[in-house]
């Protein structure tokens, strides 16, 4: 193997490296009363102190609110605002689509920022099985 390929070869298992160092964190919020607000706060700190992280947050049942069209904070502040400055920093929000369906919600009602997961507990058990750490705010 000459240099340049051993030096090619080296940069390539670095970048790697990094990547599976970067932390990853799934947040998991079913209650919008309870968690919606502290949780966006928590992951806004989370990135302004780790910056890399790799964060999705799945919402299932009573959780999947705040991400409806028009949805408000306690303080009548709209939520959108808040999740689509963190989806610009790379987090991804997921709502389960068995709340959907047993809701009698549309994937219309929901900001455009909002992914969906066939279950939103079953997304979150995968996620803990690749290895990302579980966060209840």
């Amino acid at each position: 193997m000459s240099v340049r390929q051993s030096l090619v070869a080296l940069m390539l298992a670095c970048a790697s490296l990094a990547v599976w160092a970067q932390d990853k964190v799934v947040y998991h919020i079913d209650d919008m009363s309870l968690q919606a607000l502290k949780g966006l706060r928590n992951i806004r700190n989370h990135l302004d102190t780790e910056p890399n992280t790799k964060i999705t947050v799945v919402t299932h049942a009573l959780g999947v609110d705040f991400l409806l069209e028009g949805a408000k904070d306690v303080n009548g502040s709209l939520f959108a605002g808040p999740v689509a400055a963190l989806t610009a920093r790379g987090v991804t929000f997921e709502i389960c689509e068995i709340t959907l369906k047993n809701r009698n919600l549309k994937k219309e009602q929901f900001i455009q920022e909002a992914n969906f997961t066939p279950s939103g507990v079953v997304r979150i058990a995968k996620l803990q099985l690749a290895g990302q750490a579980y966060i209840k705010p």
